[in-house]
């Protein structure tokens, strides 16, 4: 199917309502005016820049997040949208200071670059001396091949470069088996080389998180292919490693929730969210600055044409997201009374590239219902929605919880090299992008707040089905959320 501009998109549609009946015709064309107004100039790119330049890297607990949080609540209020914070309880803080790292050998010392990992321990300031060893890419053969070697030795991991999202999964589900393995070999800490190009550092999660009880660092790939030569010559080297952390128990943090109250069934919610937070060493633009400014200029456009839906609408910054998602399990636990009646929850956070549908997470109910909400903007399309579960993002616990939801699958465009890493900056972003797919959800809230068939929550016993019938244990277990499950932290309990 050809693409069609997004202005003859608007001409196809309006020639096309009269064929409708009056309630579809009444929200459709609400929606297209919608979409017209996100289309325009609206303050969608100063919003994003003002996140990444101003306030840059917002990781949950930073004094630049609590900055965000301000920021968003005022932009919701000048937008005229009524808004508030949420509490909502994080289960530890951590924050890197500074990290270091030096390579010494026969004749030999460097100090490459390094980051280290989220949730890696802190080392004593004079830092942790040990053996490096070469690891290769750290699979089982590896690990035989080490033997006893690996036992109180950082271990150096090769990793190929990653050049999109797949290869971003691939690069989660490695590095669960990795380090499960470096812990029963009993190494001190584990080092991956970066697997961006000119030397970019980033962060990624310890797999297990809070249990994590060894140092982890990521090194810049030119110091770890230097490393990794030197060791296969036989050279022997040690490294020493310097982390720094700001680190501490349970603390109070806050989503910002924008609302806009129905007109006829204000005790039903339609909610669109994008998260707030992001790692520190680069600006959070695509990740995920991008969407939380798509978020406030969808509220924001609503507000300004004065247009009430007949659902209330709510719009959610969430914080936590990169730690777990915690802020919007925050917010299910919190409202846990009133998901019953939420028709639909939708999240974005896949940077700026086109969304070209939506996974549906196991719901095919849902799958006619988007088709229908994208009408108004199908000169945008074309849009195959994917009803598969994926766990990564804020819509997990929603899912968990047997609720109508929507993650937007959006093209990679330059998200993967960038993801977590020191070049996710503004400029990464592609504006024009940006503002389609601000219409595209714009569309889909609209319609969902109004003339589309609200669905049933779903109970244990069908996300249950679904853990069955799919992939989604394995993919929580690769996050480290199988165990909340299992232990009825997280999910249905119904």
């Amino acid at each position: 199917m050809t693409r069609l501009p997004a202005r003859r998109a608007l001409v196809t549609l309006a020639l096309a309502l009269a064929a409708r009946p009056l309630a579809a015709q009444d929200a459709t064309a609400d929606a297209q005016r919608l979409v017209g107004a996100l289309l325009g100039d609206t303050p969608l790119l100063r919003d994003l820049a003002w996140l990444t330049d101003r306030i840059g890297g917002r990781a949950t607990g930073s004094p630049a997040n609590a900055r965000a949080v301000a920021w968003a609540l005022d932009a919701f209020r000048e937008a005229g949208v009524p808004a508030r914070t949420e509490r909502f309880r994080m289960p530890s803080l951590w924050l890197e200071r500074s990290a270091s790292a030096v390579i010494a050998g026969p004749g030999i010392r460097f100090a490459p670059r390094v980051a280290s990992m989220p949730y890696s321990v802190a080392t004593p300031p004079s830092g942790t001396t040990a053996p490096l060893v070469d690891a290769g890419p750290g699979a089982d053969a590896d690990f035989a091949r080490l033997g006893a070697a690996a036992r109180g030795a950082y271990l150096l991991v090769e990793q190929p470069e990653l050049t999109d999202i797949d290869g971003l999964f691939r690069e989660y589900n490695a590095t669960t088996l990795i380090e499960g393995r470096a812990r029963a070999a009993g190494a001190l800490g584990v080092v991956y080389m970066s697997s961006r190009p000119n030397d970019l550092l980033y962060r990624h999660n310890v797999a297990v998180r809070e249990d994590n009880r060894s140092p982890m660092l990521v090194m810049e790939s030119d110091g770890a292919r230097r490393a990794l030569r030197l060791l296969r010559q036989g050279v022997p080297l040690t490294l020493t490693a310097t982390i720094a952390l700001e680190t501490g128990g349970p603390y109070d943090a806050e989503n910002v929730i924008g609302e806009i109250r129905g007109s006829t069934r204000p005790d039903e919610v339609v909610l669109i969210g994008a998260h707030l937070d992001s790692w520190d060493l680069g600006d959070g633009a695509l990740d995920n600055g991008a969407n939380a400014a798509l978020v406030l200029d969808v509220a924001r456009q609503v507000a300004r044409l004065g247009l009430r839906p007949a659902r209330t609408i709510r719009f959610a910054l969430w914080n936590g997201e990169e730690q777990e998602m915690v802020g919007s399990a925050g917010y299910v636990e919190r409202h846990a009374g009133e998901l019953d009646r939420h028709a639909m929850t939708a999240s974005f956070d896949i940077g700026c590239g086109r969304i070209s549908g939506f996974f549906t997470n196991g719901r095919a109910d849902l799958v006619a219902l988007v088709d229908r909400a994208l009408e108004p903007v199908a000169g945008l399309g074309p849009f195959q929605q994917v009803n598969a579960p994926v766990v990564g993002t804020d819509n997990f616990d929603f899912m968990l919880a047997g609720v109508p939801n929507l993650v937007a699958n959006q093209e990679p465009a330059s998200y993967g090299p960038n993801y977590h890493a020191r070049s996710d900056t503004f400029d990464k972003c592609d504006p024009r992008q940006l503002r389609l797919n601000a219409a595209v959800a714009a569309a889909l809230t609209w319609r969902f707040a109004n003339d589309l068939p609200r669905l049933p929550r779903h109970g244990r016993a069908e996300v249950e089905e679904l853990m069955r019938t799919t992939d989604l244990p394995q993919q929580m277990k690769d996050f480290n959320l199988w165990g909340e499950w299992e232990r009825g932290t997280r999910g249905a309990r119904r």
